[in-house]
């Protein structure tokens, strides 16, 4: 099966499922990347011959099509050239801008929604309630429950939508936790969503009690300065300590050091919400319990109690709360992880996610 697999952007670092879609589905994977008037596919210097696309300007200027047009033509050549038997679009919004390409080619395509693109307000509106996309796509995934349930108020038939939940990458399941440090990690981007500011208030409720515990952020993002603000009011310099950006090498390091991931997710005002946090997965899977909220996926795949503590959206003392829990009983904070790492591996493996979304493209092929 020739799979064509198109993406917004090339191999974003925080976007590991997709590079997990590319390099493991069966099959010859060709993928596209880049915004609707400029798609490239990865390892092609260009879509198609230089005749071709000076043929394709002329004929744009002569008719006054819009400046997209050779892109668009180049793309529908190149995957009738590489005899794609179906698509897999990688986000809702790409799948929107893509339509006349996909309908033109008439290849059967599935669309795959992450978390933005389906629960802020203004992308769903903007791209007119996918109400297109749904019709035309033979099926949809949505990776939790909460999505799986926005889709279909939004319209999507319930006959083409699949739950599939993302799993994580394999090296994780290698790390052994110490628990030898007070120390908790976090990271992601720094965004509403993520609303890493309640991390650092309920942390700074810790410290009182707990003078010589540490939290560690990794990320970066649009509120990275405002948390740093906030880590100077409080004083908390010597307790907070944010490490921007970095490589899943070191993440897995921080991992087999710290005590528990947290991670204070809510819905923002313009209604962006997660999926199902990738990092989350992977810290579980880790062994390490997770501190974290009510919220998208979250709940799909750590139970209360017994992989990990859960708390209200925006309840920072709820999360103060379970902090305190796994760092005046390390024991709870071992069997939480345990069972989280066997919880994943039965449940939410990468390899059942790839087998599922394999299965969901050949039934879309047929």
């Amino acid at each position: 099966m020739n799979i064509a697999i198109f993406s917004p952007s090339q191999n974003p670092y925080s976007e590991t499922f997709i590079q997990a879609h590319k390099n493991d589905l069966k099959g010859n994977v060709f993928y596209y990347y880049g915004s609707k008037s400029f798609i490239q596919l990865e390892g092609s210097e260009r879509l198609v011959s230089e005749w071709e696309t000076f043929r394709f300007r002329i004929k744009r200027k002569l008719k006054k099509y819009s400046f997209s047009y050779v892109n668009e033509e180049s793309v529908m050549v190149s995957l009738k050239k590489n005899k794609i038997d179906v698509v897999l679009v990688e986000y809702g919004p790409h799948a929107h801008n893509l339509l006349r390409i996909l309908k033109t080619v008439d290849i059967p395509f599935v669309v795959h929604f992450h978390g933005y693109d389906a629960s802020m307000r203004d992308t769903i509106k903007k791209h007119c309630n996918y109400k297109a996309v749904f019709a035309s796509a033979k099926k949809v995934v949505a990776v939790s429950k909460v999505m799986e349930a926005k889709l279909l108020t939004l319209g999507c038939p319930k006959e083409k939508l699949i739950y599939n939940v993302y799993g994580p990458q394999k090296v994780f399941e290698s790390v052994v936790p110490k628990f030898l440090k007070k120390q908790f990690v976090g990271i992601g981007r720094f965004t509403d969503k993520k609303a890493p500011y309640y991390t650092i208030m309920a942390f700074k409720e810790v410290i009182k009690k707990h003078p010589d515990a540490k939290l560690l952020l990794a990320g970066d993002g649009v509120l990275m300065n405002v948390c740093v603000n906030l880590v100077q009011h409080y004083g908390l310099e010597r307790h907070v300590e944010f490490l921007g950006v970095i490589t899943p090498e070191a993440y897995r390091d921080l991992l087999k050091e710290s005590l528990a991931f947290v991670q204070h997710s809510i819905t923002a005002t313009s209604g962006d919400m997660e999926g199902t946090p990738l990092a989350v997965l992977e810290a579980s899977v880790a062994g390490l319990p997770v501190i974290a909220t009510y919220h998208a996926g979250i709940p799909d795949v750590i139970e209360h109690g017994k992989t990990g503590l859960l708390s209200d959206e925006h309840d920072v003392e709820g999360m103060a709360v379970n902090m305190f829990r796994v760092l005046e009983d390390v024991s709870l904070a071992k069997s939480l992880g345990q069972a989280g790492k066997k919880h994943i591996l039965e449940h939410y493996n990468l390899e059942k996610h790839i087998n599922n979304l394999q299965s969901i493209l050949e039934c879309a092929n047929k």
